[in-house]
């Protein structure tokens, strides 16, 4: 059974996760069909800076969301002032982070998915008087449905684990900012709190291996749905 602090940093978690990868799929999804089926040469710049988080030192992108987002910048204090948002030290800032180091490990399967798309399916949807962006919602998500799970899976786990932005986008504070990652971290800095940081680490485990599951169960769901309506 969770004690109350456990249960408020595990909830804190998942409502970081789970914003993090609303907030970002509906650009993961325009990116990677840009990626997939766009012709510009200069398309590379484009997939090299998505993926550019994956090879920076986390808290470099915390340290550069928090010079371009914090309160005393432009653009955080426009954001402040004018819709009342907030980034930088709050739970928002640590979704954020999340997003960002996130979004390479989406838009890579989704991409992935849209490439292996046979076009003339949807040449033949166009045929028949369908719009573009139905095409898109009839035939294209669709068949592109399982990197799509995927892409949510893996950015999910990595907002969930995520570290060395939050820290230092969002700071250590409880209640507030203080996800899984950080709460271990806090405790194994504590005498005697190698207990505590260990049902924190379970729970970490648990809470992964459960979407990895629901992600495989749903993935093959969609792939019979697919096969039995071929």
């Amino acid at each position: 059974m969770l004690d109350t602090a456990q249960a408020e940093v595990l909830w804190l978690s998942l409502k970081v996760a789970t914003t993090a990868v609303a907030a970002s799929l509906p650009l993961a999804l325009a990116v990677a069909w840009f990626l997939a089926r766009s012709r510009w040469r200069g398309k590379m710049v484009v997939d090299a800076v998505v993926h550019l988080p994956l090879v920076l030192p986390p808290v470099v992108t915390g340290y550069l969301l928090l010079v371009a987002l914090g309160r005393n910048s432009p653009v955080g204090g426009w954001l402040e002032h004018t819709f009342g948002l907030v980034f930088a030290f709050r739970w928002t800032g640590a979704a954020l982070a999340g997003a960002i180091m996130g979004f390479p490990l989406m838009v890579r399967p989704i991409r992935l998915s849209l490439e292996a798309i046979d076009s003339r399916v949807e040449d033949a949807a166009a045929t028949l008087g369908a719009s573009p962006i139905w095409v898109w919602l009839s035939v294209t998500l669709p068949l592109a449905l399982p990197g799509v799970i995927a892409g949510l899976v893996l950015a999910f786990a990595r907002a969930l684990g995520e570290f060395g932005a939050t820290i230092t986008f969002a700071a250590n504070i409880p209640g507030e900012t203080r996800t899984l990652p950080l709460a271990i971290y806090t405790f194994i800095q504590v005498p005697g709190g190698e207990r505590q940081a260990g049902y924190l680490i379970a729970i970490s485990v648990a809470v992964s291996l459960a979407a990895l599951i629901a992600s495989e169960v749903v993935a093959r769901h969609v792939k019979r749905i697919q096969a039995s309506g071929r």
